[in-house]
């Protein structure tokens, strides 16, 4: 049958299962848009911001596991697009990314609001298309929603001129893909699987590193296998929180620049590291030629890119953690490391990084404790970028798959918003809450009013300090309390403007009212905000400095010798 280009791309998300879209309009996607009343399966969520539309769609795709969908105009819309983006191709998260595109006459004559979006965007999609012919609609999206969701994830944009929109082709959807260039490795090398069972089996001192690839792959079961088989204790990275249970006696947490000293350590001693599904990058590994140099090392990664790239290893694996985890656990035999969990156990007392100090001031590492607790740690929780972001990976006891959602590589302030709003809308049986700072929360607070339109009831907890927290921390610890540009003197009233966008406000200034302003906010149907007035000078503890080992490591000072 013969349709437009605006009703292939429609029947074409609907042949993917896409059930919904995060997007704004413009002039050159206008007749896109103009096709959705004939589509009533198609929820589309009118954002506030193009970046709130990726944000969004990204958030969705890490709850899901499913490719999230972001639309925009031309020009403006598609460049707003451009943080979010690179988000996602940072951290592999799946999603399709349509945009419009001036007329085809019209590209290459600096037309109203015409850019380049597939050159601006080449560097950060895993692949991108420019559609010049209706005709060539359903292949491109056949092969966007393949190529995002397979091998190594990543963002995939597809950008389409208004007129081709217009144009009417024959629709039939494509059954298969057939990308020569493209043959993902998704099994894993047998002989060297069983290398890898080998090593295990002689290590002494083992320790998994599991990374965001954990996740995507859905091998929590397979994980939890191998280390229950082998009593291998569990080091998670940043994105790889929530891919193995908190509360398991063999998780030891997140190590790094701002991970437990402990989990550090236990890498620092360590005879054996198996990564899945991780990268090696800076803020695991300090300087990375004297990272780990006395354990040797297993990498399984999905990106053979990625294997070797910043830590040479011993056996290398291409392929899916998953299937990779299925064989490898078949050959590894059961045993036992007692006087090694134990002393990873006696680390943790030599070296608390998980106490919080008995004071009467509002503390936000109090409050994400109080949160995890009166949760049950079963929420989803989104974060901006800061140290409310690494307070909650230390302080919130994750326990359930894919519940913890954060801008990771790319470091992006502003995701704890729209980020929150798409996690909530893929999971909308789960409470979600998002954990923002300040400063990252008014990047992007105009999509409170998309929460509020669509009832999406997302619960917020700003770390309100009046600082770019880390930015201050940074400056504290190495430019000798040189506060410049990180003091915000004229912050909103958060509590009003909760108001004023019709969602429930609570301000809490003291620790007394931090568990009945968080029961009261989860009780209440629709978003809620809670501007937690915290204490303004509080670090992140343990510290490694960018760039430097486990030796230089910052633990807590006595409080005795903390200065306030």
């Amino acid at each position: 049958m013969k349709l437009t280009g605006g009703q292939i791309v429609c029947e074409s998300l609907i042949r993917e299962g896409v059930d919904v879209l995060f997007g704004l309009p413009g002039g050159a996607i206008l007749p896109l848009y103009q096709t959705l009343p004939e589509y009533p399966q198609l929820r589309h969520i009118l954002v506030r911001h193009e970046q709130g539309a990726a944000h969004a769609a990204d958030g969705y795709a890490r709850v899901t596991g499913r490719p999230g969908v972001a639309w925009a105009t031309s020009g403006p819309g598609a460049t707003n697009l451009i943080t979010g983006i690179a988000t996602a191709q940072m951290d592999s998260v799946p999603m399709v990314i349509i945009t419009g595109q001036v007329s085809r006459a019209a590209i290459g004559s600096d037309a109203f609001q015409e850019t380049d979006t597939t050159g601006i965007t080449l560097p950060i999609t895993k692949h991108n298309y420019l559609v010049m012919h209706a005709s060539e609609i359903a292949q491109a999206i056949k092969e966007a929603f393949h190529i995002a969701s397979t091998g190594r994830p990543g963002p995939v944009l597809v950008d389409i001129p208004k007129d081709v929109f217009e144009e009417e082709a024959e629709f039939e959807y494509p059954e298969t893909v057939d990308l020569p260039g493209y043959k993902p490795t998704v099994e894993g090398h047998s002989a060297q699987i069983k290398r890898a069972a080998k090593l295990i089996d002689q290590s002494k001192r083992p320790v998994i590193l599991a990374g965001h690839g954990v996740i995507f792959s859905g091998a929590f079961d397979e994980l939890k296998e191998l280390a229950e088989k082998a009593q291998i204790p569990v080091i998670t990275t940043l994105l790889g929180i929530s891919s193995f249970p908190d509360n398991h006696v063999l998780c030891v947490g997140m190590p790094g620049m701002h991970g437990m000293a402990y989990a550090s350590l236990a890498i620092e001693e360590a005879d054996l590291l198996i990564a899945l599904g991780m990268r090696f990058d800076d803020r695991i590994t300090g300087r990375a030629s004297a990272f780990a140099l006395g354990a040797r090392k297993i990498h399984v990664d999905i990106d053979p890119s990625e294997i070797g790239k910043n830590v040479k290893v011993d056996v290398p694996i291409v392929g899916d953690i998953k299937r990779v985890l299925l064989k490898l656990n078949k050959y590894v035999e059961p045993a036992t490391h007692l006087d090694w969990v134990q002393h990873i156990e006696q680390l943790k007392k030599d070296h608390p990084s998980m106490n919080i100090r008995d004071t009467d001031k509002l503390l936000p590492q109090f409050i994400i404790r109080e949160l995890s607790n009166a949760t049950k740690g079963s929420a989803i929780v989104v974060t901006g970028v800061g140290q409310h972001q690494m307070w909650a990976a230390q302080h919130y006891m994750f326990t359930e798959p894919r519940s913890f959602v954060t801008s990771g590589g790319s470091g992006a302030m502003g995701y704890e918003v729209p980020g929150a709003m798409g996690a909530q809308v893929g999971r909308p049986d789960k409470v979600v809450w998002s954990i923002a700072g300040d400063g990252g929360f008014q990047m992007t607070m105009a999509e409170l009013a998309t929460l509020v339109e669509n009832k999406i009831p997302v619960k917020f907890a700003i770390m309100n300090n009046g600082f770019l927290g880390m930015v201050r921390q940074w400056q504290e610890f190495f430019y000798d309390r040189s506060y410049v540009a990180t003091n915000y003197t004229a912050n909103p009233d958060f509590v009003k403007l909760a108001d004023a966008f019709g969602m429930l406000g609570i301000r809490v200034t003291d620790k007394t009212q931090v568990r009945s302003a968080i029961e009261k906010a989860m009780e209440y149907d629709g978003p809620a905000l809670i501007d937690f007035v915290v204490e303004q000078e509080e670090n992140v503890y343990p510290m490694i400095p960018a760039g430097q080992t486990i030796h230089e490591l910052i633990e807590e000072p006595a409080p005795e010798k903390v200065r306030r």
